[in-house]
């Protein structure tokens, strides 16, 4: 069932001094309204945000490289920031000092910082293939896994830990016996993978993850063998070609499709919200397989008729909600999807962060 249409930005609130580069990763503090962003240009920046979406720059600190991932220790003390540096700096918000607290031997693609029988650990993920346990009064791991290739993606729980690797395998690990892979399996979706996010357990009660392809697919996915009659796929962020379009086949039927860059899980309704290479984010029921609302960045053509292309947003490529999940933030950024030669030049749209405010009906599941 389709959802009523709003344009991107028409009412939300623009963060002040966004990096000037592409954005890879944003994430809210779990205990204040501040709002972490790592960035292509090396740097993390921290912003103040109000509860009516007004926002100040707070903080900023370097890598050596891109800053591909963020997250945050569950009382918001600290933050932890991993990239093509290799390494994982640990950014104290009391002294506003950082210091490296584990490194791989290539780019680290995912942190995630969890509860492990009782103690809290940082998981790394990397393109050295490698899956990290770091105890923090440790240089050395804990322990180190073996994936079957690079890290693209990974979501934890204080259950679960997921990881979607190149090959489209997905590692599962059980946090009750962290060091012994819990299943592998190959992803339902048949193209690479670029987004997981683990289920809310609180709110599911159950444990899964959903995870987003560069087609243009999303797919429901239940953890323990016993569930996985319940798990599912969907098409999404795709948009039909208007026969005679130029560079359209004559014929219809042919969609433009999109990867899905970023999936996040309401941590109250346990509904999710996904962002897309087509600029546009979409709100969903997971549970009762319902789309709930949608709001993309451009008209296609504008109501145009000539024979000029579809013209989209920029594309949405990190989402987060804030700790009392009223606040969506969003950034808009090229998502390299086409790599280095498909960069666009600096006057088709500078790097945007918004600011949208949840209403009720975007986020809340539907009555059975």
């Amino acid at each position: 069932m389709m959802g009523s249409s709003f344009r991107v930005g028409s009412k939300d609130i623009e963060l002040l001094q966004p990096p000037s580069d592409s954005v890879s990763k944003i994430d809210f503090s779990p205990t204040q309204d501040v709002l972490a962003v790592a960035s292509w240009d090396n740097n993390v920046r921290l912003y103040n945000v109000s509860n009516q979406g007004q926002n100040e720059p707070k903080h900023m600190y370097s890598h050596e490289a891109p800053v591909l991932d963020l997250c945050w220790t569950k009382n918001g003390s600290h933050l932890f920031s991993a990239g093509c540096d290799n390494a994982v700096q640990m950014f104290d918000m009391t002294s506003m000092q950082k210091q490296q607290v584990a490194a791989h031997d290539a780019p680290i693609k995912c942190v995630r910082y969890v509860e492990v029988n009782g103690q809290q650990v940082l998981v790394t993920a990397g393109w050295d293939k490698k899956l990290k346990y770091w105890d923090l009064r440790s240089s050395n791991p804990m322990n180190v896994q073996d994936l079957s290739d690079r890290a693209y993606a990974m979501d934890a729980t204080d259950k679960i830990v997921v990881a979607g690797t190149a090959d489209r395998q997905v590692h599962i690990y059980d946090l009750s016996n962290p060091f012994t892979k819990y299943r592998q399996v190959e992803s339902p979706l048949k193209w690479q993978t670029r987004a997981i996010a683990c289920f809310p357990q609180s709110v599911t009660g159950e444990n899964g993850y959903a995870i987003g392809s560069i087609e243009g697919r999303v797919g429901f996915q239940y953890t323990h063998t016993s569930d996985e009659k319940k798990s599912f796929s969907f098409k999404c962020h795709r948009v039909d070609i208007p026969a005679g379009t130029m560079g359209a086949p004559a014929t219809t039927g042919s969609q433009n499709v999109f990867a899905i860059n970023t999936i996040t899980f309401h941590k109250v309704q346990g509904t999710f919200c996904t962002g897309g290479g087509d600029g546009s984010i979409i709100f969903w029921d997971g549970v009762a397989r319902t789309k709930l609302k949608m709001f993309s960045a451009k008209d296609l053509n504008n109501g145009d008729t000539d024979a000029r292309p579809p013209v989209w947003g920029m594309p949405i490529v990190s989402s987060a909600f804030n700790h009392t999940c009223d606040i969506l933030a969003y950034s808009m950024s090229y998502d390299w999807s086409k790599g280095h030669g498909g960069v666009p030049p600096a006057s088709a749209g500078a790097t945007k962060i918004m600011l949208h405010m949840v209403k009720p009906d975007e986020v809340t599941r539907k009555k059975k």
